[in-house]
């Protein structure tokens, strides 16, 4: 029993410190004290645009979603928004789940807001803002154009003349430009029911001699609306090179390189967010290199450039890329992979365990289905969860009663061999072996539970699905932590507890369980067992405290659904509870003693 006590102890404080390294990172090296590192030259391939504005701030601080946080930066972008949306020429988007518009100077798609999607959880809160025109504090566009040799080629200032409109599925919108000199470049964009948007950029050649160009396309973006880059979720530039995705760089990496190149053949490229991703795919098998470069300190690019092409007279020459901008919904970058995108469901970084991660997800989709409301579904999977552990409990218990019954023995062994270590650890095991015990039984439900734990951790994380959804009272966000603070009296007060202070009612209410969850074991011999047993259920509300509310939702119910199995399994071995209560009254007799 001491040894499934040791191992539980160890699987305990091995969660606390899985779990709060990323807490303890974030408090001690946050990443507003980054330096920002020194960025390299462009790259002569693809011009390089000027991104007006003021000097970027060599520090940047993060949220988990991302976002302008200056006051004055909010008020800038609501500004210059204004101003640069009123522009005359612009092409409207108006499609089911985008909106926005398309500005003709540059070939920029530049304003993309997503209709389904709210920036807070307040219902009246605007639709989440993704690109942003240039210059902007939350800059963020795609644009398109050629790179050519002897040939004049648009560029970041062209006015195209645009036709069609507003860009809807089924209604696509074509920008021409006529260089004046034989060469009429096209590109004709349209969209579907999602968030992609298909860009077809032709160059027809109407002089006599054969010209030579190079299609392209790039994302652009601030760093500064970038969601963190932590430990278990990438944020900042991602593609897929060869078939595999690469999460290896961050902003940080790219500034200090300069240019980054994906090794392989690029499938799509771009930047990811916790929740949002703008991507280019480029046309199979044309030939396309891709990068990431830093253009200053704070805004980026995502480079797709295709192989030089030979445009004969008479002749025209089209690539097709895709852009992807809009929310990480696995259902939805599941279908695109279907359709040909390699690896784009893994946009999500779902991380090594994914194989167990992905069919939780897929229950906790389905109860959700079932009942509306993903609180309900929450519990309704640690129901699921525990009844499928449960005859493990049972064995748990029967191998305790084995143990129990035991004990004499392990105490005459314990008194004979107590100066020979090695010696008494080979009669220990060969007396488990003649009784048939296996001293570990006890610990396997808990080592069961961590995986399940982990995935709804991830789940709570990344899902954008779980993003914004309530359950009861004042939980509105089951993916944010507990909203009802104990130390602000629950807003009553006007200041808000730093995080790992914010000691919410959920996580009161998971000390509570757990310390009933430890109440009912056998009391430890060990004093300083015992004593680490009793304190911990209260280290861990301070650790759990800022996690999302849906998992301390998962582990309260847990917690009494433990409570609730352990009380039905010692009615069923009476003999247990006998010696537990018995354990309980020893040890504490004991501690009186060594007081006195």
């Amino acid at each position: 029993m001491d040894n499934n006590r040791n191992l539980i102890l160890a699987v305990v404080l091995s969660i606390v410190l899985f779990f709060g390294w990323e807490f303890a990172m974030s408090r001690l090296y946050p990443e507003s004290e980054r330096p920002a590192a020194p960025f390299a030259e462009q790259s002569a391939a693809i011009p390089a645009e000027q991104t007006p504005g003021a000097a970027p701030s060599p520090k940047v601080r993060r949220t988990r979603e991302g976002g302008l946080l200056d006051a004055k930066d909010i008020a800038l972008e609501q500004k210059d928004l204004a101003a640069d949306l009123a522009a005359p020429g612009r092409v409207r988007i108006d499609a089911p789940e985008v909106l926005g518009s398309i500005n003709p100077v540059g070939a920029r798609i530049d304003d993309v807001e997503l209709r389904s999607h709210r920036e807070t959880v307040e219902k009246n809160s605007g639709p989440v803002r993704l690109f942003s025109p240039a210059g902007t504090p939350a800059q963020q566009f795609a644009q398109f154009g050629w790179v050519g040799e002897g040939v004049k080629v648009p560029d970041a200032n062209t006015a195209w003349q645009a036709s069609g409109g507003p860009l809807a599925p089924g209604k696509p919108v074509t920008l021409t430009w006529d260089n004046g000199a034989g060469q009429l470049f096209t590109i004709r964009f349209t969209i579907d029911e999602r968030y992609m948007i298909t860009a077809q950029q032709t160059v027809a050649n109407t002089s006599t001699a054969p010209v030579v160009a190079q299609p392209y396309a790039f994302i652009n973006r601030t760093s500064k609306t970038a969601s963190q880059d932590t430990w278990s979720v990438h944020s900042g530039p991602i593609g897929a090179f060869a078939g595999a995705v690469d999460f290896s760089n961050d902003y940080d990496d790219v500034a200090e390189a300069g240019e980054v190149t994906g090794s392989g053949a690029p499938d799509w490229v771009g930047f990811t967010d916790i929740y949002w991703l703008s991507a280019l795919v480029p046309q199979s098998k044309a030939g396309a290199k891709a990068d990431f470069r830093a253009v200053d300190t704070e805004h980026f690019r995502a480079d797709l450039l295709y192989d030089p092409v030979t445009v004969a007279p008479g002749q025209a020459v089209t690539r097709t890329t895709r852009l992807f901008a809009g929310a990480k919904e696995s259902d939805v970058l599941d279908a695109y992979e279907d359709a040909g995108i390699s690896k784009f469901g893994l946009a999500i970084d779902w991380g090594w365990f994914r194989w167990f991660e992905v069919p939780i997800f897929w229950l906790l989709k389905h109860l959700y289905a079932l009942v509306g409301n993903f609180g309900l579904a929450i519990i309704l999977l640690t129901f699921i969860i525990r009844g499928l552990m449960f005859p493990v409990a049972q064995k748990q218990f029967a191998s305790m009663a084995q143990m129990r019954a035991v004990q004499p023995k392990m105490k005459a062994l314990q008194a004979r061999y107590k100066d020979d270590k090695p010696q008494l650890q080979q009669e220990m095991a060969k007396l488990y072996k003649e009784e048939k015990i296996n001293p570990l039984a006890g610990c396997l439900p808990i080592f069961l539970q961590i995986p399940v734990f982990f995935a709804l951790y991830k789940t709570l994380l990344l899902a954008i699905e779980m993003r914004h959804k309530p359950f009861v009272l004042w939980i509105k966000d089951l993916s944010a932590p507990d909203p009802a603070h104990i130390l602000n009296l629950f807003g009553l007060l006007d200041f808000t507890p730093p995080s790992f202070l914010g000691i919410g009612v959920l996580a009161l209410i998971l000390g509570v369980t757990m310390w009933l969850t430890f109440r009912l074991n056998p009391a430890q011999m060990d004093p300083v067992q015992q004593q680490i047993f009793s304190f911990m259920p209260w280290v861990m509300m301070f650790v759990m405290a800022p996690f999302a509310a849906g998992l301390l939702l998962y582990w309260i119910t847990s917690n009494l659904l433990s409570v609730a199995q352990q009380q039905y399994l010692y009615s069923k071995h009476p003999q247990l509870r006998a010696q537990a209560d018995k354990d309980k009254t020893d040890h504490e007799r004991a501690a009186k003693r060594d007081k006195t």
